[in-house]
C-alpha cells in the first residue's frame, strides 16, 4: 500500500525562534490530536534550520525532516549551494525537487532536475518531485501534454528501484499563493493521469504504489475533500504549514 503523506514546505519563512515554536506546537498537536491519522508528516524548513528542527522531531515517529532543494553535485566550488550528501548527513530524509518556484525563479529545467534526482537518490534521500501547469497552459487545454513531458524528461529515466523511492507532487501553478484551488475533481483527474503515465513508463505495481500529493493551496477547509479522492494521497502544503493548528487539521483530514 502506498503512503499517505502531508509535507509542509515552509519556503523562505520563519526565524530560528519562530521555527522552534512552530515545530514544537506541531509535534505536540500531531502526537495528541492527529495520532490516529495514517499520514506520514514531513517538515521542510529553510536550510539553516534543518538541524534545529530535526532535533525537535521525535525519533521513530510519524514526523520526518525534509529539505526544499539540493544541488546536483556531491561537492565542489558552488558557493551558496547545498549537496544531497550534506543533507543526508544531518538527518534529512526527504527533499523537494522541481517546485514551480525553483523552475520559475531559478530556471531549473527537467535536464537539471534529472541530475538532482540522481544525486538525491545516491545520497539516500527520498525526492518529492513536483510537476504542474501554468494558467496559460491549462486554458490552452495543454495540461496533460505538459505534465507528460515533465514526467518523461525529468523523472522517467530512473530505474524501477530508484523510482520506488520517489513521491510525486502535482502543483497547479495557477493555484499556488493565489488563493485559488483546483476542485477535488480537477485534482483527481490529473492525479489519475499521472498514475496512468507511471504505469506506462514502469508497470501497474509501480503506479499503485506511488504516492501522489496535491500541492495547490490545500488548506484545513478543503483537505478532507481533496484527500478523499482515490488518487490523491496527501498534500504538499505551503502557507497552511506555517500555522500549527491548520497544519494539524490537514493531517487529521485522512
Amino acid at each position: 500500500m502506498r503512503k499517505n503523506i502531508v509535507a509542509g514546505n515552509w519556503k523562505m519563512n520563519t526565524t530560528l525562534q519562530d521555527a522552534q515554536a512552530l515545530v514544537s506546537e506541531i509535534v505536540h498537536m500531531v502526537q495528541d490530536e492527529a495520532s490516529s491519522s495514517p499520514a506520514e508528516v514531513v517538515i521542510c524548513p529553510p536550510f539553516p534550520l534543518l538541524p534545529v528542527v530535526g532535533r525537535l522531531l521525535p525519533e521513530g515517529g510519524k514526523l520526518h525532516l525534509g529539505a526544499q532543494n539540493c544541488h546536483q553535485k556531491e561537492s565542489g566550488a558552488f558557493t551558496g549551494e547545498v549537496s544531497a550528501k550534506l543533507l543526508a548527513s544531518i538527518g534529512t530524509e526527504y527533499v523537494i525537487l522541481g517546485h514551480s518556484e525553483r523552475r520559475q525563479y531559478f530556471h531549473e529545467d527537467d535536464e537539471l532536475l534529472s541530475q538532482k534526482l540522481k544525486a538525491a537518490l545516491a545520497a539516500g534521500l527520498k525526492p518529492i518531485f513536483c510537476v504542474g501547469e501554468s494558467l496559460e497552459t491549462r486554458e490552452a487545454d495543454e495540461t496533460f501534454r505538459f505534465i507528460e513531458k515533465q514526467l518523461k524528461d525529468g523523472l522517467f529515466h530512473l530505474s524501477n528501484e530508484e523510482f520506488a523511492q520517489v513521491v510525486i507532487a502535482y502543483e497547479p501553478i495557477w493555484a499556488i499563493g493565489t488563493g485559488k484551488t483546483a476542485t477535488s475533481a480537477q485534482a483527481q483527474e490529473v492525479h489519475a493521469f499521472i498514475r496512468e503515465q507511471v504505469a506506462r513508463a514502469y508497470d501497474a505495481e509501480a503506479a499503485t504504489n506511488t504516492t501522489i500529493l496535491y500541492g495547490g493551496s490545500a488548506n484545513a477547509q478543503n483537505a478532507r475533500e481533496l484527500f478523499s479522492q482515490p488518487d490523491v494521497d496527501g498534500g504538499l502544503i505551503g502557507g497552511a504549514s506555517l500555522k500549527s493548528r491548520d497544519f494539524t487539521e490537514i493531517i487529521k483530514s485522512f
